[in-house]
């Protein structure tokens, strides 16, 4: 069956609950925070960034534009969201009223942004999916974005410990990715670090959070009561829907002690050529 239960175009639109990616499975369902460690993870890293009304943002892959919101009410000189499905980026631009607020539909390692334009570069929950050259070249292109002294956010699912079993990393990947339907490639902490300082970044701050995107507590905090109960009334009357996120909270709790959300903040050197 299709799932067809939200006012506004999301991602996902005419395809089977069985075979939709997960995240966006749950953003249809009413879930709007999808990042591993939740809101409070994310308000760390804008906190981190330390977003001023001089800064130039740029956001890769802003989602529904939860994090996008939290942003904008830092002022900053300009907000350019780049996203790749047309459907999230026509849900983004709906909270960009300003002209120095735009959302381009593109690809975050290759966004035709101008070099050294931005400030601050951010992005979440995005390039755990991503193959690792691929990883690779979205940190490369949000370094290639900013100025000198400019700052890298990421809030990304992590496995823990650092030195985790490369047969137990397998294991956890393949059971995400059956999970989820999408591949999913997540890093231990000190493997994201290594990520961000083989192209070029300082990394200056870490944090983590526990990985308990569809825990009781955790939705209720993240989609405050109403919302949450919104979110659990969708899974509970919708049969498919149920099978596919039940399937996921029982991959995330299987796994949970090496399941980790985590946060990093890199700067470029400031003596970096532009």
């Amino acid at each position: 069956m299709t799932l067809d239960i939200q006012p506004t175009p999301i991602p996902g639109e005419g395809l089977k609950v069985e075979k939709m990616p997960g995240h966006w499975l749950l953003a249809r369902l009413g879930k709007r925070v999808l990042r591993p460690g939740g809101r409070k993870l994310t308000n760390q890293m804008i906190e981190a960034l330390h977003i001023q009304s001089s800064d130039t943002v740029v956001e890769f892959a802003p989602g529904l534009g939860e994090t996008a919101r939290l942003t904008l009410k830092q002022k900053p000189a300009s907000y350019t969201a780049v996203e790749r499905d047309k459907d999230a980026a026509a849900t983004v631009q709906k909270y960009l009223q300003e002209p120095n607020q735009q959302c381009v539909i593109g690809l975050a390692e290759d966004t035709q942004l101008p070099a050294a334009s931005a400030t601050v570069v951010y992005g979440e929950a995005m390039l755990s999916m991503q193959p690792p050259q691929q990883k690779a070249g979205i940190v490369r292109e949000a370094y290639r974005l900013l100025k000198p002294g400019g700052r890298y956010g990421i809030h990304e699912l992590c496995l823990v410990p650092n030195e985790l079993n490369e047969d137990i990393k397998r294991e956890i990947q393949d059971a995400l990715a059956r999970a989820i339907h999408h591949g999913t490639r997540p890093l231990t902490t000190l493997e994201w670090e290594h990520l961000l300082e083989s192209e070029g970044f300082q990394v200056r701050e870490q944090a983590q959070a526990p990985m308990h995107l569809l825990e009781p507590w955790r939705l209720i905090r993240d989609e405050g009561l109403v919302g949450a109960l919104r979110f659990v009334w969708n899974v509970a009357r919708i049969r498919a829907a149920r099978h596919r996120v039940l399937g996921m909270r029982r991959v995330f709790r299987k796994y949970r002690i090496h399941l980790a959300a985590v946060m990093l903040i890199g700067n470029k050197p400031e003596d970096a050529p532009q």
